[in-house]
């Protein structure tokens, strides 16, 4: 990525991502849209709680998948390709041992969780059977986002492609067998999710450790290179890829937290908005799955290239980026915006009057702002691949705060108008934040030494 024409290389490595988010979002769309033409508008609102949840795993898994995607992508680009193996190894010991610490603690206190957010006691046994069996599967949650977020850093975006293409096909095809030929209610969506997630990580990792040894690159690598041992687990490897994942993670992990919140909030509104809200908001991540993968993309990019030192190319990047960007999110918009009525319809066969009409309200309140949220997920591409994370983190927790606190204020006067509301006021005060960090260049910008300070550093030295 850090040589050729910038436009054909983002798009080559973007457009295969893209195409792997939108198959990574068919697991929850067809969850849910099964749930709710099979089994009914309660088990739509049954998956769609216990979705809150999930989501809080999932942005830990995330998170992790960004910090080694950033590490590994720096060291291909500075052409470190023995260290690269470290991190590999690095990676998946430590994604593996969270999942497993993850699984524990999830199975423990899930019940306590479904409860604490409100949900109705008529979904409740659905909701916490499909979380329940979700947890199970967190290992291969996190071993399939390792293995992603590596081949990704080295740039091959095909690879994780096809392996998504298959298990969605495969889950699609297991959901309508465990709920119409054996009957295993919401359950059985859980575990066809559990299934096909198991059989996409395990194939990503044999593929990934065919890819490692054949890492062989003869115009940069010495012999030595290619048969010298080296480390499969850094202490300093673990703490670099923690620099940047535990911030994503704590990105991530905080807007899943306030989704929890906004969660409890409209599950006091009754079964129907959750249904309509369930629908909602699984059209809305799929459109903004597809938005953060392009930043995804730029952000690997970027590493690579302030890997490489080149700061120039970085920024026409942004450029092209957030060009592309837009062009994935105007259709989205169009879609949700005039078609809103057929696009929550989706979910179900026979949903309530009030239901839809949540469904409805909330996606075309929120889908002309994606246009906005695409420069604030641009500028925070480029933070996170110069390794600048708490300028990140700080436009993200002002999104947070602001929506969570919105929509417990708004809710009172406006109900459920006034949590959809939250979003795009959120979104837009974090774009302006997260917009004037990029602008200011602070991101490529290097500290510079007080000489008068290192003389008096020598002058120590020399006297001690």
């Amino acid at each position: 990525m850090t040589k050729g024409k910038i436009a054909p290389v983002l798009i080559s490595f973007t457009v295969p991502l893209l195409i792997s988010a939108l198959f990574q979002q068919m697991y929850n769309l067809a969850d849910t849209v099964i749930a709710g033409r099979f089994l009914g508008e309660d088990s739509l609102a049954a998956v769609g709680a216990s979705f809150s949840v999930t989501m809080i795993f999932m942005a830990v898994a995330f998170g992790c998948n960004a910090g080694c995607s950033v590490v590994i992508g720096r060291l291909f680009g500075a052409k470190k390709y023995r260290k690269i193996k470290t991190a590999v190894g690095t990676t998946l010991i430590a994604f593996l041992s969270l999942a497993v610490i993850l699984t524990v603690v999830g199975r423990l206190i899930s019940a306590t969780i479904m409860k604490w957010i409100n949900t109705p006691d008529s979904i409740m046994v659905d909701g916490l059977g499909y979380l329940n069996v979700y947890v199970y599967g967190l290992v291969f949650l996190f071993l399939y986002n390792a293995c992603n977020g590596i081949f990704t850093a080295l740039g091959d975006s095909m690879t994780p492609l096809s392996f998504l293409i298959v298990s969605s096909l495969l889950n699609i095809g297991l959901d309508i067998l465990f709920v119409t030929v054996f009957d295993m209610g919401v359950a059985g969506i859980a575990w066809a999710t559990f299934i096909t997630q198991g059989l996409a990580a395990t194939t990503a990792l044999l593929a990934l450790l065919r890819r490692l040894r054949r890492l062989r690159i003869k115009a940069y690598i010495t012999e030595q290179d290619l048969t010298e041992k080296y480390p499969i687990f850094s202490g300093k490897m673990l703490k670099d890829i923690a620099v940047v994942a535990v911030p994503s993670i704590f990105q991530q992990g905080v807007i899943s937290i306030g989704n929890l919140l906004v969660q409890g909030v409209i599950n006091e509104l009754g079964k129907a908005v959750i249904a309509g809200f369930a629908a909602g908001v699984k059209l809305r991540t799929f459109a903004m799955s597809c938005f953060v993968t392009s930043s995804n993309a730029l952000a690997t990019y970027s590493a690579q290239n302030m890997g490489a030192e080149k700061v120039d190319r970085v920024k026409r990047g942004f450029k092209y980026s957030l060009i592309l960007t837009w062009c994935v999110v105007l259709p989205f918009t169009l879609l949700y915006v005039f078609n809103a009525d057929a696009m929550v319809n989706m979910f179900a066969k026979n949903l309530s009057a009030d239901a839809l009409s949540a469904g409805t309200t909330y996606i075309k309140v929120i889908a002309p702002f994606f246009f906005i949220v695409a420069i604030k997920i641009c500028s925070d591409a480029v933070l996170k691949g110069s390794g600048k994370m708490f300028h990140f983190l700080l436009s993200t927790t002002t999104d947070l705060v602001l929506r969570v606190g919105l929509a417990y204020i708004l809710s009172v006067p406006l109900g459920a108008m006034g949590v959809w509301w939250a979003w795009p006021i959120g979104w837009g005060l974090s774009t302006i934040i997260s917009c004037s960090f990029y602008l200011s260049g602070l991101w490529h910008k290097k500290k510079v030494k007080n000489p008068n300070r290192e003389i008096n550093k020598t002058e120590a030295k020399i006297h001690n």
